[in-house]
């Protein structure tokens, strides 16, 4: 099937204006309206990557029995959260969205049927990070849904088919977090700031390197990585972004990690660039 409507969506591109791919570890729904270290280095990435004729995001958060993509012209912002103050619900990020991106991103993906969804919307996951580096949500923002059905092996082969969207000025965006344990938070250090759990450290380092060097298979079998990766990742949901991310990578391309460090005795905000 040609892409005719991806074409003509991104004729101002050419083929060598590839667009990197990031995994943003994106922690509580209060980074959506702080500024701190960890914004302010999504907002110098909203600085310094070419401006991208839309973004697509794997949110950890909307997590689907089958693969969707929100294909309405003005998606809503969710607040997919509780306890927090009402600041944070006040925060409306009105980007448009793509339905023709849509159309043909469904059309992209061959290994399963991916629905065009008229429901979902924006949610944490993603506006809490784009509103800081696209303020004037001014660009098309969309999801791709997690199939929670689906092992970490189908997440990181599908996000290969979407490859040719890199080539035509989308950016893509996987949000989780690689270490999530609400359970075990420490909330006795909310206020101490790069605290965590040896097992916590362990796996971030272990982890960093992995992706550095570009070593994936360790990581797409994340569950033979010993103890720490079972207190580490209790359930796959903020983890699965991180696969879509390095699926992405090419063989030339570099994967560069920033905000790594951990918070809150049992999460980490380590945030991966890949160009």
């Amino acid at each position: 099937m040609k892409l005719r409507g991806l074409k003509n969506f991104t004729d101002s591109f050419s083929q060598s204006d590839t667009m990197p791919v990031l995994f943003l570890g994106h922690g509580s729904p209060m980074n959506g309206i702080e500024n701190n270290q960890f914004t302010l280095e999504w907002n110098k990435l909203g600085e310094a990557i070419q401006v991208p004729k839309a973004v697509i995001v794997i949110s950890a958060h909307w997590l689907t029995k089958g693969t969707k993509i929100t294909a309405m012209q003005n998606p809503k912002t969710i607040h997919d959260f509780g306890g927090f103050p009402k600041q944070l619900f006040d925060v409306q990020y009105p980007a448009p969205g793509d339905p023709v991106l849509a159309l043909e991103t469904s059309r992209l993906v061959k290994s399963t049927n991916v629905g065009l969804d008229h429901d979902w919307g924006l949610d944490h996951g993603t506006w809490t990070i784009v509103r800081h580096m696209y303020p004037n949500a001014n660009i098309p923002i969309l999801q791709l849904s997690i199939d929670y059905d689906k092992p970490a092996e189908y997440h990181y082969a599908l996000a290969k088919e979407l490859g040719e969207l890199r080539k035509k000025g989308v950016l893509i965006i996987g949000s989780g977090n690689m270490i999530h344990n609400l359970r075990m938070v420490a909330w006795d250090k909310v206020a101490e700031p790069e605290f965590g759990y040896d097992w916590a450290i362990e796996l971030k380092i272990k982890m960093k390197e992995l992706v550095e060097n570009g070593n994936h298979e360790p990581l797409i079998h994340y569950e033979k990585m010993g103890a720490a990766a079972r207190y580490a990742i209790p359930t796959p949901d903020h983890y699965y972004p991180l696969l879509y991310a390095l699926g992405l990578q090419e063989k030339n391309e570099q994967a560069t990690t920033f905000n790594d460090v951990a918070v809150m005795g049992s999460l980490t905000m380590t945030s991966v660039k890949i160009s």
